[in-house]
């Protein structure tokens, strides 16, 4: 019965993380901030799915799930690197930035 609270909660943390995510990709006025929503969904809304059918694997069917581990590395180590590419390709192209997007003084020209 407590599991099935925790996998509840687990699930609406991760989907609201989610649509956060979603909603900042579509209302960030430039591509610079636009990539920070779906890589924060990506990493803590999966990271809190994955965790709750962890939880829910091992209680229904007695034995750990690896999968979900698996999935969890394997996005942990993509979504930063795919970030850092977008952004790469960005800078390479000189994309249009706002104005008060943080951090352009750092980029060199």
């Amino acid at each position: 019965m407590i599991y099935e609270w925790i996998i509840s909660i687990l699930l609406l943390i991760g989907g609201s993380l989610i649509l956060i995510g979603s909603v900042g990709l579509v209302k960030m006025p430039d591509f610079f901030m636009r990539l920070h929503g779906p890589t924060k969904a990506t990493t803590l809304g999966m990271a809190c799915i994955l965790i709750a059918g962890m939880v829910y694997f091992s209680v229904t069917h007695g034995d750990f799930s690896f999968k979900e581990i698996l999935i969890s590395v394997f996005l942990l180590i993509t979504a930063p690197i795919s970030g850092y590419m977008l952004i790469k390709s960005a800078i390479h192209h000189n994309l249009k930035a706002e104005a008060r997007t943080k951090g352009l003084n750092n980029i060199e020209k």
